[in-house]
């Protein structure tokens, strides 16, 4: 397993911070409104490090089967408590799936991961997603691997390199967003968006 345990402590002990700073109000924003709008009407969504559970909630209401999971016990909790979603305990190594999913929610989530796990995380999402199922992924901009001020462990990619990434695991990009957003920690760092459709 490559979950590491300085980042789920960071986030068990910063969940309710993290609901409220992420909080979107009412309306989901446009990256979850594309998905939902690629994804089949009603169909099975993987919320894959959901965190405290908005864009969960959002695919709920939208009449989505959201399966919501996260590594952070605090963030299960606050799903919960917050937004009404059972989510459940677990991490990206228990994707085991085949064919099940028709959308998979990725959002800056997997760049907690080992960087040299990432081909193999993204391989098996893919696998875990039925014919033509959407993908959606958010990671920060960068190179190699380091720790923010709050000692999370992240993995960065450049566009090309995410991209190239996704189209190894058999996942067709669609749509690439970019932009810079000012996060837990308090730095204002670059972000890549990509939505794909799987191959089938």
């Amino acid at each position: 397993m490559s979950a590491d345990d300085k980042t789920i402590a960071v986030y068990n002990a910063k969940a309710q911070d993290y609901a409220t700073h992420f909080n979107s109000g009412g309306t989901p924003g446009k990256h979850l409104n594309r998905f939902m709008d690629a994804v089949a009407d009603g169909g099975r969504v993987l919320d894959l490090g959901c965190g405290p559970a908005n864009a969960s909630r959002f695919m709920m209401e939208a009449g989505f089967d959201v399966d919501a999971l996260d590594a952070s016990r605090e963030m299960v909790r606050v799903a919960a408590e917050v937004n009404g979603v059972n989510a459940r305990l677990g991490t990206f190594d228990d994707v085991t799936d085949v064919m099940v999913y028709d959308g998979v929610w990725a959002n800056f989530s997997l760049l907690h991961a080992l960087k040299d796990r990432l081909p193999t995380y993204l391989a098996a999402l893919a696998t875990a997603l039925k014919p033509n199922g959407i993908f959606h992924i958010g990671m920060k901009v960068g190179d190699g691997m380091a720790r923010d001020g709050l000692d999370r462990r992240y993995s960065y990619v450049q566009r090309d390199e995410l991209a190239g990434l996704l189209a190894d695991a058999g996942l067709t990009v669609t749509a690439t967003d970019e932009g810079h957003e000012v996060g837990l920690a308090g730095t204002n760092d670059p972000w890549v968006v990509m939505m794909a459709r799987k191959n089938g």
